[in-house]
């Protein structure tokens, strides 16, 4: 997975709420157009439109009607904090939008309620994840997201809420909030499950015929595993710190709703650590097919020297400087040597043979 260059630098020295872009610097997110849409509606009507930070400046929502305002290209730092003068939130609010590189948290206040979680993209083929930081602001009568890039991952419930009749139409922003929370959660699904096959079949080709690529495979995904924890690990308790509703910013009937997102995190984590003990359990598996390979090559080869071994020590006797030896003289001494020396080695193969050192059993 590509590296990128971050802007922590810029942020040092700085006092609390100075608003500093903070994410890849070295990438296309910087090049990406701004854009924001708007949707208004009500259990009856429904309108979108597309702005532009000029429109901001006359822009008033309509207080009979519930608003949903999602902004692609959080790097732009004049028009966040437009966004956030507009809707009064507060400076530190802005700033941890503006930071793309925090963990999963949220932030209660009296008129909104801020949070903030990942969206996950797996790449099978690098086998590496990539993310971008989504985040909600939601309020009595509206909600804020913020988003990196245009994704798509939000089109689903743009559907359901054109539809007329449709159950998020009826129900106020806390059921909007709701299912973008679970559709982001729908997405780890999904990775889950491409992260689950290729472990699979990694095991599969560990159990056959280790090498290096499959342990750097392993490595790989070892790595996924560990941004997928430490970003589902808060989020569960930023659901949970939603489903107790103190605030009372959800409505009685998308609590139920709430909890089961709760539920489906909770799921998450126990999968996610059945795979992380999966891929636990085939790094020792490899580490004992490697120990293995090593010891039939180190016994294969003492198998030869030993079988030298007699000859040698024949030859070296033979090979002394004594004026009388057996078989000195001998027309066929030579030859009997030869023959004891393959006699002895004949009879260690067998020896070799019936204690099963010659095969790759152990």
């Amino acid at each position: 997975m590509r590296k990128h260059k971050k802007h922590h630098s810029k942020k040092i020295g700085l006092p609390p709420g100075s608003l500093v872009y903070v994410g890849e610097a070295d990438s296309e997110i910087t090049k990406i157009q701004p854009a924001i849409s708007v949707i208004a509606y009500d259990a009856a009507v429904i309108s979108e439109r597309m702005l532009t930070s000029d429109d901001l400046a006359s822009f008033k929502p309509d207080a009979n009607k519930r608003l949903w305002l999602n902004i692609h290209g959080v790097h732009d730092v004049s028009l966040v904090k437009q966004i956030g003068d507009l809707f009064n939130l507060h400076p530190l609010v802005i700033e941890d939008i503006l930071n793309t590189e925090q963990r999963p948290k949220i932030d209660e206040f009296d008129d909104y309620v801020f949070l903030e979680t990942r969206l996950f993209y797996y790449h099978k083929e690098s086998m590496s994840v990539n993310s971008e930081q989504i985040s909600l602001v939601l309020g009595h009568n509206f909600l804020l997201t913020f988003q990196e890039r245009s994704t798509g991952a939000f089109e689903p419930v743009r559907e359901r809420l054109r539809a007329s009749r449709a159950q998020v139409r009826e129900l106020g922003v806390d059921y909007l909030a709701y299912s973008l929370l679970d559709s982001i959660v729908d997405r780890y699904f999904n990775v889950l499950e491409d992260v689950g096959e290729d472990s699979e079949s990694l095991e599969d080709l560990l159990l056959s015929k280790p090498s290096n690529a499959e342990l750097h495979s392993i490595h790989q995904l070892k790595h996924v595993s560990i941004e997928l924890r430490r970003a589902v690990w808060p989020l569960r308790e930023v659901i949970n710190s939603l489903a107790r509703n103190e605030k009372g910013f959800f409505k009685p009937a998308t609590m139920p709703y709430l909890r089961d997102v709760y539920d489906h995190t909770v799921s998450f984590i126990e999968s996610l650590e059945s795979i992380r003990d999966t891929l636990s359990g085939m790094m020792d598996i490899y580490m004992a097919s490697v120990s293995n390979r090593v010891n039939l090559e180190v016994r294969a080869l003492t198998v030869v020297a030993m079988l030298f071994m007699p000859a040698t020590l024949i030859a070296g006797i033979f090979g002394m400087n004594f004026v009388h030896m057996p078989w000195i003289e001998e027309y066929n001494g030579f030859w009997w040597a030869l023959g004891v020396m393959g006699a002895i080695a004949l009879i260690m193969i067998l020896i070799f043979w019936r204690r099963q050192w010659l095969t790759s059993k152990t």
